[in-house]
């Protein structure tokens, strides 16, 4: 795998001080590297060729059982780099959890998980679990109970197990804290040192953080022991031959609004990207179903199958492929010119590689991202750091399907006619027009044409449905297109109180055991938010308060009213102010807050 490099600074032997590094060799290989031979075939089966400078650093140093600290984006190749040292270290045959993942979002816990599941296909017995928030708890206790070796986990749901003591850690041997500034900055300094507390002493740990604060600092030297220090710099180029694009897609009409792109799209062949191996199984079934020549890979897939699928998509038996990140690591098939990220990527740099999947060998390519509502501020942080401003098109019409399926049609009759054998046709036209004296010959083709290329008419079901959204995701996310100015505002769609943030209602309060953790684990895990997003909360009785400085989308109030909380639906609404004394009353537990316009605000604290 050729990743992008920049500067580092490495420590390469044992007891040696940090000096300043250069890019990995392009001699080097994940051969090379000295893994056991079940992670070299895994990486293999990839596509995994050459390390990324990270990669290169970071796993001899893993292997050999240094402690490290690791300066990187999401995107530099951070999670092979410990993932792979980390399956090294656990023994599949031990049913007991052996190496533990903190991240600080669901959504990572999720990506992680999966990749390293990917690095283990060659390890039988080897189980790898992700715990988070928002998901029911006993399925996660019972594949505790069942013997999972790696953990990945949000801080807040790791706490809760070893808490009820379904997550015991007497045989870690491996710690990761993958996104450790995000982890502090969202308020969870308090669960990562329990963690670090609860481990046994002599166990490995790697740290990985996108920037270096005294905090992080502070977490480094207290328990890592002479960690080598990798650093290497972000990626910030875009592929020239692209065109950059988005649509403001509502998350439940994305099947909807692909199917009319992938049906007006000229490419040759198409990528769909989504976040997890469930979402490409369940995307790619569905464009089968519609019709569509499209098949699917993830880190299920065995390499066998994934060589297959690859075949039939670079020789034009296969249209469109829907794919993970790591599955789709080393694809080269120059017939792809387009590209949709169906989740917007989490990281620029994710970005950056997926789009490097089309406009190659010379060729141009269309990058199409389907960002809802609530992510405009990823979409604009993608923008910051490419240097590229991505241009708003609009989802073709079901007029503009219906017209470009005509067109098609129409191509071909030429050919159609000259190879003849159509008097059953001309026939039956003939009949249907004397037996309907009032039908005109141009009225009846119109209606031929219609039926053929699946137009039923004004009605279809969806349709309507799947426009309306569109129409009111592009009023309530309208956004200024300013050059260089990243204070432009975004709105949401909702109502602000003058004076203040927005106060939004839950319906689970102190009684149902509801913790600010568990409600700011919910925002930002259903909700499309960010920890930043979220401001003060208040917790009563049956009931919270929450001050979302941005608001929320239709579509996320939808989502999250319908999220269980503390075994409860949170029903979020717009507070609409003092009702049953509860402005006055005293709250029985106190806040959290990642918003920092005012005074009384501090770090969001919680779980997720």
């Amino acid at each position: 795998m050729t990743m992008p490099t920049g500067s580092l600074l490495s420590s390469s032997t044992p007891g040696a001080p940090p000096s300043t590094g250069t890019d990995a060799s392009p001699e080097l290989t994940f051969d090379s590297l000295g893994m056991p031979d079940a992670l070299d075939r895994a990486v293999r089966d990839l596509g995994f060729v050459t390390p990324s400078a990270i990669q290169a650093r970071a796993i001899p140093a893993l292997l050999a059982g240094r402690d490290i600290v690791g300066v990187a984006q999401t995107g530099t190749g951070k999670t092979a780099a410990f993932g792979l040292p980390l399956l090294a270290a656990v023994d599949p045959a031990v049913g007991a959890v052996q190496a533990i993942v903190l991240t600080p979002t669901r959504e990572l816990a999720m990506q992680v998980a999966e990749a390293v599941s990917t690095f283990a296909r060659h390890l039988p017995g080897m189980t790898v679990l992700p715990v988070y928030g928002g998901a029911p708890f006993l399925p996660q206790q019972r594949a505790l109970q069942r013997g999972a070796q790696v953990v990945v986990g949000t801080p807040g749901r790791v706490i809760d197990h070893l808490e009820r003591g379904s997550l015991v850690l007497d045989r870690v041997r491996y710690l990761v804290l993958d996104e450790a500034d995000e982890m502090l900055r969202m308020g969870f300094a308090e669960e990562v040192e329990k963690v670090l507390e609860r481990v046994p002493t002599g166990r490995q740990v790697a740290l990985f953080s996108a920037t270096m604060p005294p905090a992080i600092r502070r977490v480094a030297e207290q328990h890592l022991v002479n960690p080598v220090e990798v650093t290497v710099a972000r990626q910030s180029s875009t592929v020239t031959t692209v065109k950059q694009t988005y649509s403001v897609v509502p998350h439940r009409h994305k099947a909807g609004a692909l199917g009319r792109v992938l049906a007006v799209s000229e490419a040759d062949a198409a990528i769909v990207f989504v976040r997890t191996r469930g979402a490409a199984e369940e995307l790619g079934s569905a464009l089968v179903e519609r019709g569509v020549s499209a098949a699917f890979i993830s880190g299920d897939v065995a390499q066998g199958d994934r060589e297959k699928i690859v075949d039939r998509l670079r020789n034009g038996a296969l249209d469109v492929l829907v794919a993970t990140d790591v599955a789709a690591r080393g694809l080269d098939v120059e017939r792809i010119g387009l590209v949709v990220n169906y989740d917007v990527p989490r990281e620029p740099e994710t970005y950056v590689h997926r789009i490097g999947r089309t406009g190659r060998a010379g060729r141009d390519g269309v990058a199409l991202t389907f960002v809802t509502p609530s992510e405009q501020s990823r979409l604009r942080t993608i923008e910051r750091t490419t240097r590229t401003t991505l241009e708003q098109v609009a989802v073709p019409s079901p007029a503009e399907v219906s017209a470009h399926r005509v067109r098609a049609l129409l191509a071909r009759v030429p050919g159609r006619v000259q190879a003849g054998r159509l008097d059953v046709y001309r026939q039956a036209v003939a009949t249907h027009l004397l037996e309907n004296p009032e039908l005109d010959p141009t009225a009846l083709l119109e209606a031929v044409l219609a039926l053929a290329v699946g137009d039923e008419g004004p009605g279809q079901a969806g349709a309507d449905d799947l426009d309306d959204a569109l129409a009111r995701a592009s009023l309530s996310t309208d956004r200024p297109r300013r050059d260089h100015d990243d204070a432009a505002p975004r709105r949401r769609a909702s109502t602000h109180i003058a004076g203040g943030s927005p106060r939004w209602r839950v319906a689970v309060g102190h009684r149902d055991g509801l913790q600010p953790g568990a409600l700011v684990g919910a925002l930002t895990g259903e909700g499309g938010l960010t920890g930043a997003d979220v401001g003060k909360i208040d917790i009563f009785g049956s009931f919270a308060l929450v001050d979302i400085p941005g608001g929320l989308t239709p579509e996320a109030v939808d989502k999250l009213s319908r999220t269980r909380v503390a075994g409860r639906p949170l029903r979020i609404r717009l507070d609409a102010g003092p009702r049953g004394g509860h402005g006055t009353s005293r709250p029985t537990t106190g806040h959290t807050s990642g918003h920092h316009g005012g005074p009384g605000h501090g770090p969001a604290r919680g779980r997720s």
